[in-house]
């Protein structure tokens, strides 16, 4: 929460992800008044930057929210998927809903997507204008102008005379070189920094070895006959791999036959938003695009869109690959593929995305041997394999290299979205780089600018 001269504000409204914990603490008052708060910014799609947003409005907000015009294309999709699991969740468990499909639509109502470098007045004397972060489609970090001179001429470029203060939310930062997207751009002025830590005490391996370790996995499905298992989240890992998938198959001839399910509804409508923007494509996308190539389709993969469908695929013999939700298997299709795959010697699990503490695909990223599914105890006996390559997320040195693209170092960094650790590190990291004040924030803490 941001408050200005001009009013309140708010950055992102996400839900809790990982234990039962930190999901219980969805349901808990907003640490405002939701009335008080004038406009809210969103950098991004992921469920855990704009889950609370109906939950959000339920509880009086009625001002605009502002987001890339894609990202209001996935935030529909998002919320209903939600709505949906929740409904699910609260038939077995008797777990409360956050929010109904009323709550949805009102909040949608009142979404405008912008253009990226659109400069926009979100309130009197208050700018904002969303960068590219080469995170998933449509994701940008935000800079602010906020509390200067009224006649200001354009986020983080104000008139001689003005006093304004400029900030940075980066939202959630791209990895390198990533499938579809454009790199990240470059940061402009910033007093302050509000820096995604993720990543922060990680490197991942070389993004060159990424479509070689994917087909080596597959390989190995294909010679044991086992299944390979994807737990993906709906925007970006899943159009990413099937990006790459296509490359294999279409152009360098080397994916082996196989069938290769997309058990996903939420990733099937997803990607029907990329077609609708190909203007955020990066070279080689654009350059398939106007060849005439759908890179999000190949021969060999099947869509199963209904749970009918999705009973077919265990009538099917490996080897094959089973791409699913939700992302970290706390939830989804991908759990009772967990079940029925976990403890076979054939098959093999693949990690394509960050998993939060307290989460199913946290322990098999840890090395748990015998986990719960269902209830029940599953012996784990299939390989598990973590690509971090395929991660959207940008690792230390990514953090580390695009803070340093700032037109001007900010003068303060705090490091936020991340663990612990993860966080602390990159702070360290940071003022041994930069010579800046780097720090980790607490929950409640208040900063004047």
């Amino acid at each position: 929460m941001l408050e200005t001269k001009a009013g309140k504000l708010l950055v992102d409204c996400g839900m809790f992800q990982g234990s039962n914990f930190n999901e219980g603490k969805n349901h808990d008052k907003f640490p405002f008044d939701p009335k008080e708060i004038q406009v809210l910014l969103v950098t991004h799609a992921h469920l855990d930057h704009i889950g609370r947003i109906p939950k959000l409005v339920k509880e009086g907000f009625v001002g605009k929210i502002f987001m890339t015009k894609a990202t209001k294309d996935f935030a529909i999709l998002i919320w209903e998927d939600a709505l949906h699991v929740m409904k699910e969740n609260s038939e077995k468990h008797k777990t409360p809903i956050l929010y109904s499909e009323a709550d949805i639509s009102l909040a949608y109502s009142l979404c405008e997507g912008l253009d990226y470098h659109e400069i926009i007045e979100v309130l009197p004397g208050v700018k904002a204008v969303w960068k590219d972060a080469g995170h998933i489609f449509g994701a940008g970090f935000i800079e602010l102008e906020a509390d200067g001179n009224s006649s200001a001429g354009s986020a983080g470029s104000p008139q001689d005379g003005a006093q304004s203060k400029r900030i940075c939310f980066s939202g959630d930062i791209g990895n390198e070189e990533v499938p579809i997207l454009r790199d990240t751009e470059s940061m402009g002025d910033a007093d302050v920094l509000l820096l995604e830590s993720t990543y922060g005490d990680r490197v991942h391996e070389s993004v060159d070895a990424r479509r070689e370790l994917i087909l080596d996995l597959i390989k190995h499905s294909v010679e044991h006959k086992g299944a390979i298992m994807v737990p993906a989240f709906s925007l970006e890992r899943t159009q990413e791999l099937l990006y790459e998938l296509n490359i294999l198959s279409e152009y360098e001839k080397s994916l082996p036959k196989m069938p290769i399910f997309l058990d996903s509804p939420l990733a099937i409508r997803a990607s029907a938003v990329y077609e609708r923007y190909p203007e955020y494509y990066d070279e080689e996308a654009k350059r398939l695009h106007d060849f005439g190539d759908d890179f999000l389709d190949f021969s060999g993969l099947r869509m199963t869109l209904t749970k009918e469908e999705s009973k077919t695929i265990n009538n099917t013999p490996g080897p094959k690959m089973i791409i699913a939700g939700s992302g970290m298997m706390n939830g989804g299709r991908i759990v009772h593929h967990a079940f029925r795959y976990l403890s076979d010697p054939a098959s093999t699990l693949l990690i394509v995305g960050y998993q939060a503490e307290g989460t199913l695909g946290r322990r098999l990223y840890e090395g748990a041997t015998k986990v719960k599914v269902f209830g029940e105890d599953v012996y784990v006996k299939c390989k598990v394999k973590a690509v971090g390559a395929l991660s959207a997320h940008g690792d230390q040195p990514k953090l580390i290299k695009w803070t340093g693209t700032a037109k001007k170092m900010p003068k303060k960094i705090f490091c936020v979205h991340g663990e612990p650790h993860a966080a602390t590190e990159l702070a360290h990291r940071l003022r041994d780089a930069y010579n800046v004040e780097a720090v980790v924030p607490e929950m409640g803490e208040k900063v004047i600018i």
